[in-house]
């Protein structure tokens, strides 16, 4: 079996400094939900990429744990450190604070588990994988914290029986599992791509569109896309304190993985009672735009966390013209 990979994604710039709300936490409408779920406070999710910096300055109090389950650092399971950046990115659009500087993440008080499978050449072994997502389900936090969401940008070629029955013993624990489509696309909707974990029924699928909602030319489509957020020169932390615009659909899975930071807290609070990830899907998906595109490309379309609110202002305003 070949080794599992970081979805290749293209470097646009990498930055010294940044002072930015960035483009792709303004289009999923992050901000709309920011008051109700405070900032996605008491959401913890694990990242299982390359591990993270753990002293990025916007970054700072976010990380609550971690493992390397990986070669690196002699394999020191104590040092999740990100040596390869594609880790530090993804925390960023997740959980960057408000520190009115840098750039901000979609769901700025959520907390994150790092978990490091991936070596700093962006590899790793399924094994790591596996026991890396085995390991969330189990974790817990210093106060009673549980994992409720994994973000994973990779993929393999593979399908693998451990890595799918993994998978869907996390989903029936109540964790959402979101995943990248990949970057193998040819611009053709009526072509399907396929990278394992992405294509398994039960996770996210996400792929990807750039900043005017098009969906980009190098997302895999297939059968199992569940929603598109934005992937194209996004911009976020990166390793050695700097900041960098990458694309891929790597960029957009952290986008909805923050999303379901606020979403869980949000509905659980409305419904008064902790929710399984099949109602938790159906909420996200409540909050998805349909842009034109095939399903195959879109799936449900674009998330846009305000969606709901702004269908009951319609219908209230549509319910007092009517009376």
């Amino acid at each position: 079996m070949s080794e599992m990979k970081l979805i290749p994604y293209r470097t646009e710039q990498i930055l010294q400094e940044a002072e930015e709300f960035p483009k792709g936490v303004k289009l999923v409408e992050a901000e709309s939900l920011w008051e109700r779920t405070s900032q996605g406070k008491g959401s913890v999710v694990a990242v299982i990429d390359t591990g993270c910096q753990m002293d990025h300055p916007d970054l700072e109090n976010r990380i609550l744990g971690g493992y390397n389950f990986t070669d690196d650092y002699e394999g020191d399971e104590t040092n999740y450190d990100d040596n390869n950046g594609h880790g530090t990115h993804v925390a960023g659009t997740i959980a960057a604070i408000d520190n009115k500087k840098g750039v901000i993440g979609v769901a700025p008080q959520a907390d994150l588990l790092i978990l490091k499978v991936l070596s700093g050449e962006g590899s790793g072994q399924y094994d790591w994988i596996i026991n890396a997502i085995e390991y969330a389900i189990n974790w817990e936090g210093p106060q009673g914290e549980r994992v409720r969401v994994i973000s994973m940008s990779l993929g393999g070629p593979d399908d693998a029986k451990e890595m799918h029955e993994v998978v869907q013993k996390a989903v029936n624990q109540g964790i959402s599992v979101v995943c990248a489509a990949g970057n193998e696309g040819d611009g053709r909707e009526n072509t399907y791509e396929y990278a394992y974990p992405g294509c398994y029924n039960e996770v996210i699928q996400v792929g990807a569109i750039d900043n005017q909602r098009a969906i980009a030319d190098f997302t895999n489509t297939n059968d199992e896309i569940d929603l598109v957020a934005p992937g194209v020169d996004v911009l976020s932390t990166y390793i050695g304190g700097k900041y960098a615009r990458l694309s891929g659909t790597s960029m957009s899975t952290p986008h909805v993985a923050g999303g379901l930071a606020l979403i869980i807290p949000l509905v659980e609070s409305q419904f008064q009672r902790s929710m399984s990830e099949p109602e938790i899907f159906s909420q996200l998906i409540k909050r998805t735009l349909p842009l034109g595109y095939s399903k195959a490309a879109e799936g449900n379309g674009l998330l846009m966390l305000s969606l709901t609110d702004k269908l009951e202002e319609l219908f209230s305003t549509y319910t007092t013209a009517i009376n």
